[in-house]
């Protein structure tokens, strides 16, 4: 719409005369974006972007949706029942006009029905925080119902788990990957088959993403979503939100089944996050790069993947006739373009290729009458020649700027736990993670955090923005604050994230005290509504991060008080989850956590080495990691007296459950 309509004189002539237009930036303020989302997901079965609402002076909403063609889309002439975004403003102008009574009391009448519906909050909203039916009510065998869910979803062939346009949905691959680490209590509930097929058809998917069209085959970092069911020509746009969660994805993956493309993967989204034009030069990583550009830098009209596709004419100029054909055929890369023309409604990529990995060395060095050596070696060159190509002869995309504290929080959390993993393998890469994890926490901490009043704020862009840090802000940064204390064992990253749980406490929490709000109390007056953000979608809910914090802190803390939070923020979702347990993934790791409990591995004294490189090479989701002695976790042995009980001048490694320890990595 962007361009069909809003770069319109015809569409900006009625804008402006009968209506007074706002845009609102969805990843600055989310809060107002879900209002009129759910509205338009109420009154018309549907939501999406773009989204569009016309609403009254009171801010009540008459009528939305989402995508209409603009005045000039050869969608609207040669469909005579697709109604134009000119003729819907031409109606609502009208309809305000004549009818604007009608229009208030509609508006008021439906925002009563969101408002009564978000006061209630979710199903189970009359529940009491200290009745009974807590998490406690919520069985283990939840995981199975999901897990079903998914595989009879599941792409055999592609991968994913739902037709085009396809998204990686790193929420659901964490918990598939994820069935079989727990303990074995769970493993067999779920069944030792069910866990082993659900982590196959995670790594499937992981690895048909890693080879297709939605990862950038030559740069880093993967783009948004999938146009096609194979992943093979992706919406080029690429959010920080979706590399912090792939990054943590293929790094469990890799913990898993030590597959060297996994390792892959990882290398690339990490040097993606860590590098410009993400990585910001003052510290933390800025949001987004779009997915439009300019194909040269003498073009005037900006493309949609202009920045990543390619032409064998262009293989050839900068390869040469021979390397060029080996990296032409390793990359599916076609003389006709490799886009279906049913794919390419503006006609934009006629003779163009989007790179995907369509061979492998071994076949082409076979074809080629080469070595697999060879091959290896002139893709490597290929690589690095197209992509210094692109650099010097392509205008890179519109890099979003804003520094967001919810999706640095992610970041932070993925680039800690790869510097934990690498430390061995790669200490240079693992230390390039960790530096640029702390260098995020430091900017968010100097310029998005008030030390007075112990509150975030949301966004940076030459200078602090003026929205209020969302529970979001809160949930992912703590999230990633206690996976930097884990890979550093720096007890300021422990304290902070202590001291982020209390106001996200204070601020968001329900007065009931089940479950946490996405605005800060006090409500903002303008805002039609508080809602509370349970299911996961293309980022984490900000309830399932919260619990999983709260087991967390409990566990490292001990804080029977986090603890309880943890259990009433599951249980405030606990009808719905019953019911469909697909859309809860991230929570249901908390369901098992409220039922089990979490164990804390405490390393005492100088460091136990071979404890900490036998933690570090598993994922242990129901498990944290804290360590004393040596210079560290002074902070942590006064905030935790069980902990502080230890004796932190021997060599040790003791698991802490129920207000005991005990010695030896054998109690996990």
């Amino acid at each position: 719409m962007e361009r069909e309509s809003f770069e319109s004189i015809e569409i900006a002539r009625i804008l402006n005369s009968s209506f007074i237009p706002i845009k609102i930036d969805r990843e600055e303020r989310p809060d107002i974006d879900a209002i009129y989302m759910n509205y338009v997901q109420a009154t018309t079965g549907s939501g999406g972007w773009p989204l569009n609402v016309f609403l009254t002076p009171d801010l009540e909403p008459v009528f939305g949706g989402t995508y209409w063609p603009g005045p000039e889309n050869s969608l609207t002439a040669s469909m005579s029942d697709t109604i134009s975004f000119l003729e819907i403003l031409q109606k609502m102008s009208n309809v305000w006009y004549k009818q604007e009574g009608r229009c208030r009391e509609s508006a008021k009448e439906i925002t009563r029905q969101l408002r009564e519906f978000a006061d209630e909050g979710v199903l189970s909203y009359g529940r009491k925080a200290s009745d009974e039916a807590d998490s406690d009510g919520l069985e283990i065998d939840l995981l199975e119902d999901a897990y079903q869910h998914f595989q009879r979803k599941y792409d055999k062939v592609n991968g994913g788990f739902a037709s085009a346009p396809k998204f990686p949905t790193p929420v659901i691959l964490k918990f598939l990957l994820n069935l079989g680490q727990w303990s074995s209590i769970v493993k067999h509930i779920v069944g030792e088959s069910e866990c082993v097929y659900a982590a196959m058809m995670a790594t499937h998917t992981l690895r048909n993403l890693a080879r297709g069209g939605i990862r950038d085959q030559i740069g880093f970092g993967f783009s948004r979503y999938s146009v096609t069911a194979d992943w093979s020509l992706p919406h080029f746009e690429k959010m920080l939100y979706d590399q912090g969660q792939l990054l943590d994805v293929y790094l469990d993956a890799f913990l898993i089944n030590r597959d060297p493309e996994m390792l892959g993967a990882v290398y690339d989204i990490a040097t993606y996050i860590t590098s410009p034009p993400i990585a910001a030069p003052t510290g933390g990583f800025n949001c987004a790069e779009d997915a439009d550009s300019y194909p040269s830098h003498s073009e005037k009209i900006k493309r949609e993947g202009a920045y990543y596709v390619w032409s064998l004419k262009e293989f050839r100029t900068v390869l040469g006739d021979h390397d060029a054909e080996v990296c032409a055929r390793f990359f599916g890369a076609k003389y006709d373009g490799n886009i279906e023309p049913e794919n390419d409604p503006h006609d934009e990529f006629i003779s163009l290729n989007v790179l995907k990995i369509a061979s492998t060395p071994k076949t082409l060095a076979k074809e080629m009458g080469m070595t697999e050596e060879e091959v290896v070696i002139v893709l490597k060159e290929g690589r690095k020649k197209l992509r210094e190509y692109r650099e010097r002869e392509r205008p890179r995309p519109a890099l979003d700027d804003k520094i967001i504290v919810a999706w640095n929080g992610l970041a932070i959390g993925a680039l800690a736990r790869t510097s934990a993993v690498l430390e061995k393998i790669d200490p240079e890469k693992s230390k390039k993670c960790r530096l640029a994890a702390e260098r995020a926490v430091a900017f968010i901490r100097k310029e998005l955090f008030d030390a007075d009043s112990k509150v975030l704020w949301r966004v940076y862009r030459e200078g602090r923005g003026d929205a209020p840090g969302l529970c979001d802000d809160y949930a992912f940064f703590i999230h990633g604050l206690l996976d930097l204390y884990e890979a550093t064992f720096d007890d300021q990253y422990l304290n902070l994230a202590d001291t982020l749980q209390k106001t996200q406490l204070d601020l968001f929490l329900c007065p009931h005290g089940r479950g946490f709000y996405f605005t800060p109390s006090p409500h903002p007056p303008d805002l039609l509504l508080r809602l509370k953000n349970g299911m996961d979608s293309a980022e984490p809910s900000s309830n399932n991060i919260s619990a999983s914090n709260l087991h967390r802190l409990a566990s490292m803390l001990d804080d029977e008080e986090y603890a309880r939070h943890a259990r009433e923020t599951v249980a405030a979702f606990e009808a719905e989850i019953e019911q469909f347990p697909f859309t809860f993934t991230g929570m249901l790791g908390s369901v098992v956590k409220s039922k089990l409990g979490s164990k804390g591995a405490v390393i005492t004294g100088f460091g136990n080495k071979e404890a900490l490189a036998a933690l570090r090479a598993s994922i242990g989701p129901g498990r944290t990691v804290t360590r004393v002695g040596d210079g560290m976790g002074e902070w942590l042995r006064r905030r935790n007296l069980l902990v502080g009980a230890l004796d932190n001048r021997r060599d040790g490694v003791f698991v802490c459950e129920n207000k005991t320890c005990n010695e030896g990595l054998q109690h996990l």
